[in-house]
């Protein structure tokens, strides 16, 4: 595994073109891994248990659509 000063210097050897794909493809990765992270940690925490209780209740007051309806599934 390289540290992180090795990445750096190999990148600052990459030509314009790869540079910009590397820091492309860095960004993504980033925030993939960031948003996951961050949706796993709200998860944990309950900040998201009020989703789960707005849909049991709006099941239970049926507004709710079968999902093969809302696809437009025959």
């Amino acid at each position: 595994m390289s540290t992180v000063t090795e990445i750096i210097e190999a990148v600052k050897q990459l030509d314009e073109q790869a540079k910009g794909e590397f820091l492309e493809k860095l960004a993504e990765v980033d925030f993939e891994d960031a948003w996951d992270r961050q949706i796993e940690a709200d998860a944990k925490a309950g900040r998201l248990d009020f989703l789960w209780q707005e849909a049991l209740e709006d099941i239970k007051a049926g507004r709710v659509k079968p999902l093969d309806e809302v696809l437009g599934d025959s």
